[in-house]
């Protein structure tokens, strides 16, 4: 594989990182949960008030993988972190080192020489050859933990204060 290089994503890049998050939604089974749109993308990434942000692998110029990360607390660390929200390299590209660049990229983006409390991401647990990847760096499985979500309905009877 040629070299990579990895760059803060732009606005420009919103529909490569759109077919790259359609990849990952087949890839995980969760397609049915795509709601995303280029506009929301392009609001959340480059918006007034961004919400995370975007860095972009790219071979030979041609996009190989994303990740997309934002800052987190943590009151018992006491110090900022970063949330990985995704970490997806295109198959072609995978095994050579980019998704750990990303990864390297990601918290020393996020963090910009801050003392880092944490960094922290949730993988499927189906997705053997990536926790293994995770813990080759050096990352550790939660299993105390439980991952809640509501979303939905639930959601929005809990924004307008109903039970």
């Amino acid at each position: 594989m040629e070299t990579y290089s990895i760059q803060p994503a732009t606005a420009r890049d919103v529909p490569a990182l759109m077919m790259m998050i359609h990849e990952l939604a087949e890839f995980e089974h969760l397609q049915n949960e795509l709601n995303v749109t280029e506009s929301s993308l392009q609001e959340a990434l480059f918006g007034s008030c961004p919400l995370a942000c975007a860095l972009m692998g790219l071979v030979s110029g041609h996009p190989a993988g994303y990740a997309v990360y934002y800052r987190t607390f943590s009151t018992f660390v006491g110090h900022p972190g970063v949330f990985l929200e995704d970490l997806y390299v295109r198959p072609l590209y995978r095994r050579h080192g980019l998704g750990r660049a990303l990864l390297e990229h990601a918290v020393r983006r996020g963090m910009r020489g801050e003392l880092c409390g944490r960094y922290e991401w949730i993988a499927l647990r189906w997705n053997e050859a990536a926790l293994r990847f995770y813990q080759s760096m050096g990352a550790h499985p939660l299993d105390e933990w439980v991952l809640v979500r509501m979303s939905g309905a639930p959601l929005c009877r809990l924004m307008e204060g109903a039970s």
